[in-house]
């Protein structure tokens, strides 16, 4: 009966984890023989029955005395004269099953972003931990790096929140991503202390001396593995540069960044061996590398190409979800997985009772529902999660800062036939505009800053800004990047941006660190290909009198330029001008935080008079008659 119960459990456990996992019934067989056997609902088999003997099957048991064993053996002997004392038999322990031997999950997430409740979400990932542990596999689960910056919830809480779960969890290694250190130094390091799990990086440095252990061995059914941590040198470009510098403006912090990729490679190689050296069995690289071009000389394939040692590298930070099997420098093979982002997938390494790592790739959720709400997960992870969730609600209706003037994206005094504000935000210069510009540019320290007005939401009135004020003016999540361009470029760029004026285009600049001109009664000379993308400029332009500061740009001469990535990086608005531009910022700051540290901390939290005008300080003039062209 103990067996048939076990095993009633088991079809359950594997029930909830295919339906977490997705995985295609072909991927299931080819792992029917590595993992706990997992079955599509059609093909379960019949559920299996206790056995209950019928009661009248049953004798009851014929107790037998000492006395009367002996007797039965001697029946020619006198019978005693004494009551025979009974004494009942212990019943029979059932035996024992032998013991599993020991196997091992080693689950793995990347690039979650604040995403705890998209996807799998932390419920979910709680939800697969907990079924591998019932069905006897020891877990190990790790985290490759930027897991709290993405949303509000990590925006508001600086990535405290986040952390906070990752512990309930039961996370036991992880390490920085590059956006780990979106809120400051002091304030990533503040919170590394907080965490119940080892943070580790064999390249983060402060001049010369890692912060944290270069990695750490884990002790699991007698298995000593190994781990790793590697961080790409290009988060000095793609977090805040100046989280990195002293007050003297000289970094102080590094990430063995030499650009042939030698630094990296004698790090990780000097980490693997002393992993070995101390009695690790399996090396698991975990690394915030990726697979971007820009990132050469230290994607992933430029590591494991330079290093042996490695059994497995778990990736992360391009995003993707590409399983890749390469040669090391010594000829081995390593396999290298990535997973994601948002908690889109959750990757696993089985490492058998003989040792065998056997299968190393990742659930997949492809659902546009999340799995603990389609699911109807309910574990300790998804309350926490609702009572964060409930208490960012809260937060971001708590006042952060104060505006002397109302901050607009509509004309201020026309309204529509219907008495609804009339939006202007992508035709003409706004205060709004000039305010989201600003902060680009005061928190990059670039020349120049653009923001497209299709990216600046809504309205700020009068009074007490809250954190879901300036987080509903930037919702898309876009990130600070800049630039090094040509005055050429940013010619073309705005004329790219002024093509619709006086009608609306979302692709309309609002600028910082540059005034401009735009005559509407020229026509656009803009050239556009089939995807409405920025190809040439053929005619006589329409922007005029471009001053940088209170200079003419000169077209030749270089600039930096700030903005975010989906219009600098990713051709957003059609802005295709800008590739081959070297990139000296690269996804720094997510759009919302640029907006909140500008006010709350250049502005000192108050937005004042210089902003009063709604139709901005006159950044950007429209002629768009025949006499405003002759003035």
């Amino acid at each position: 009966m103990k067996t048939v119960r076990k095993v009633g459990a088991f079809l359950l456990a594997v029930v909830v984890m295919f339906t977490l996992t997705g995985c295609s019934v072909g991927d299931l067989v080819k792992r029917q023989q590595h993992q706990p056997a997992i079955q599509t609902p059609d093909s379960l088999p019949e559920p299996v029955e206790e056995i209950v003997p019928n009661e009248e099957e049953i004798e009851e048991p014929k107790v037998t005395s000492i006395e009367e064993s002996k007797e039965e053996e001697t029946k020619d002997e006198e019978p005693k004269v004494e009551e025979p004392e009974v004494i009942d038999k212990e019943p029979e322990a059932e035996p024992e099953e032998p013991e599993k031997p020991a196997e091992i999950y080693i689950l793995f997430t990347s690039d979650i972003h604040c995403g705890i409740d998209q996807n799998f979400g932390f419920a979910g990932l709680k939800q697969i931990k907990d079924t591998l542990e019932a069905e006897g596999y020891e877990t190990i689960l790790v985290d490759d790096g930027d897991a709290i910056q993405g949303e509000a919830i990590g925006t508001v809480t600086k990535g405290e929140t986040i952390l906070s779960l990752m512990n309930e969890i039961g996370y036991d290694v992880a390490i920085p991503g590059n956006h780990e250190f979106d809120y400051g130094m002091d304030r990533f390091l503040e919170i590394a202390k907080k965490a119940s799990f080892s943070y580790i990086s064999c390249n983060f440095n402060l001049k010369g001396d890692l912060v944290f252990e270069p990695y750490v061995i884990k002790e699991v059914a007698g298995k000593k593995i190994a781990f790793v941590g590697v961080t790409t040198p290009e988060t000095l470009i793609s977090s805040t540069p100046a989280y990195f510098q002293d007050e003297n403006g000289e970094y102080i912090y590094g990430f063995m960044q030499d650009k042939t990729g030698e630094a990296l490679y004698k790090a990780l190689q000097d980490a693997i061996d002393a992993a070995k050296n101390d009695g690790a069995e399996y090396v698991y690289v975990m690394g915030h590398l990726g697979n971007e071009a820009e990132c050469e000389p230290w994607t992933y394939a430029d590591v494991i190409a330079n290093t042996t040692g490695i059994d497995v590298f778990l990736d992360g930070h391009s995003h993707d979800t590409d399983k890749v099997v390469m040669k090391d420098k010594d000829g081995n093979e390593v396999t290298r997985v990535a997973v994601g982002t948002k908690m889109s997938n959750i990757g696993y390494s089985h490492i058998n009772a003989e040792g065998e790592i056997v299968e190393t790739s990742s659930f997949t959720w492809n659902n546009p529902i999340d799995a603990p709400t389609l699911l109807d997960i309910k574990n300790d992870i998804r309350t926490k999660v609702d009572e964060a969730e409930s208490k960012l609600d809260e937060e971001m209706g708590k006042v952060v800062a104060s505006t002397k003037v109302d901050l607009t994206i509509s004309d201020p005094e026309v309204v529509d036939s219907n008495g609804k504000p009339i939006r202007i935000i992508r035709r003409t210069e706004t205060n709004l505009g000039d305010l989201c510009a600003d902060a680009y540019r005061d928190q990059s320290g670039a020349d120049i800053a653009f923001v497209n007005g299709g990216g600046i939401r809504v309205s700020i009135e009068k009074g007490d800004i809250t954190y879901g004020d300036i987080i509903a003016v930037h919702p898309f999540g876009n990130m600070l990047t800049v630039i090094e361009v040509s005055g050429q470029q940013i010619l073309d760029a705005l004329e790219w941006g002024a093509k619709a004026v006086p009608g609306e285009n979302g692709g309309f600049i609002q600028v910082s660190g540059l005034t401009y001109e735009i005559d509407a009664t020229i026509d656009s000379p803009c050239v556009e290909d089939d995807n409405s993308m920025f190809v040439k400029i053929k005619g006589k332009r329409r922007v005029s009198n471009v001053m940088v500061g209170d200079k003419p740009i000169d077209p030749k001469a270089k600039y930096t330029l700030a903005g975010h990535d989906y219009m600098l990086l990713g051709h957003g608005d059609g802005f295709t001008m800008f590739d081959g531009a070297t990139v000296l910022q690269d996804r720094v700051k997510i759009d919302n935080q640029v907006l909140i540290d500008y006010i709350t901390d250049t502005l000192g939290g108050t937005i004042g008079e210089e902003y009063a005008e709604p139709f901005g300080e006159g950044r950007i003039v429209i002629k768009d008659s025949e006499a405003d062209s002759k003035d």
